[in-house]
């Protein structure tokens, strides 16, 4: 790390003997400037919407589930790991053990983890605090690459970001003397920022203190859309950022280290808010054409003698669009050829189709899969 790259009003210091950053605590000295207001707004106007239509959803798991996955799956990839939706939801039906250390198991089964502590974290009845962040952490790296890292612990080495180390976070022995401030701003009233801004001060802070020695991108993208859904008036958990912040990967990191190097805590906030806004637009896009895709399908359901049980079976498509007949003999307690038949009428009504080359046989909506998994200008 190059300690000249860092100016003298940088929001820290450098640490003396071996070189590294350490973030002076939150609020920072910077006031919020009246050109950001306008986006501001606008971001918290989405937001809004965004709110409004996920209240008006007959079932909200039918948005929830896959904006969950997408979080994982963008999150996961910022830290080069890429696993397809398709190969996420398969991996799901029938989950396994890896068998060697380069098994794509392990990347689908961190994807996996990424989810199930999107869902801790989003359902604990622990208030934001350290010790929620070490559970999260711990739910991550749990039968992955990485549990021999000190899996839910805060580290002890010192670790660096980049293959040639361009940034260094605090040394190991200042790690709590970063955390505790924060954790203390987390509930400070009142912050002098608005929430939404306040969400992404904090993203920053825990990046740059990166406190465990592996899993901090993704731990702290966990700690955002938690602080979203508390800080924001959200009822669910409808605005994630790891989408638009994969989408612009080197800006999103050159961000986070030009606030370090240059205060330009202004770029870091401009850049969040259109992120905000871009994310909370395309998932207003998704609801409204998941809403009018189940609208469409229970129209033709009424075209081969629609049934409750064949609703609810179309209604678990936008949950999760793969299916097996054994999970609608066993969810439904009905008989393997009542399932079948089930699933044979589905696929009549052109909503679900066979997987192709897949065993057991899978079935799956591809048009929930187009609209909930992949961009919406591709679908």
């Amino acid at each position: 790390m190059d300690a000249k790259s860092f100016i003298e009003n940088s929001p820290g210091a450098i640490h003396e003997g071996r070189i590294a950053f350490v973030p002076d605590p939150l609020p920072p000295r910077w006031e919020f400037p009246p050109t950001l207001w306008p986006l501001l707004a606008e971001a918290k106007q989405q937001i809004g919407i965004l709110e409004g239509i996920g209240r008006t959803l007959p079932n909200p798991a039918i948005l929830l589930r896959p904006l969950a996955d997408r979080e994982s799956l963008k999150s996961s990839s910022l830290e080069g790991t890429y696993v397809t939706s398709k190969e996420l939801l398969l991996f799901e039906l029938a989950p396994r053990t890896a068998r060697s250390e380069n098994d794509p198991a392990n990347d689908r089964r961190e994807v996996l983890n990424y989810r199930k502590a999107l869902e801790h974290g989003t359902t604990s009845a622990l208030p934001l605090s350290l010790r929620l962040l070490k559970e999260l952490h711990g739910i991550l790296l749990k039968g992955v690459r990485g549990r021999d890292r000190s899996p839910g612990e805060f580290r002890r080495v010192q670790v660096a970001i980049g293959r040639s180390e361009k940034f260094i976070p605090p040394p190991p022995e200042r790690v709590m003397e970063c955390l505790d401030p924060l954790e203390r701003y987390w509930h400070a009233v009142p912050s002098p920022y608005d929430p939404l801004v306040d969400c992404f001060l904090i993203h920053y802070q825990f990046e740059t203190i990166h406190p465990f020695v592996d899993g901090n991108g993704r731990v702290g993208r966990l700690l955002l859309a938690i602080m979203l859904l508390e800080r924001c008036g959200l009822s669910k958990p409808w605005l994630y950022m790891s989408e638009f912040f994969e989408r612009n990967r080197d800006e999103y990191f050159q961000r986070l280290f030009d606030v370090s190097t240059k205060a330009d805590w202004s770029g870091w906030i401009a850049f969040c808010l259109r992120g905000t806004v871009e994310q909370a637009k395309d998932t207003i896009q998704r609801c409204e054409r998941l809403r009018s895709l189940r609208d469409k399908f229970m129209e033709k359901l009424q075209d081969v003698g629609g049934s409750v049980r064949l609703g609810s079976i179309v209604d678990r498509m936008f949950y999760s669009p793969f299916i097996r007949v054994a999970e609608i003999q066993k969810e439904h307690g009905i008989t393997y050829p009542t399932a079948s038949a089930d699933i044979q009428r589905l696929v009549k009504a052109g909503i679900l189709q066979a997987l192709p080359n897949v065993r057991p046989k899978t079935f799956y909506c591809p048009d929930v899969l187009n609209v909930a998994y992949d961009r919406l200008d591709e679908s």
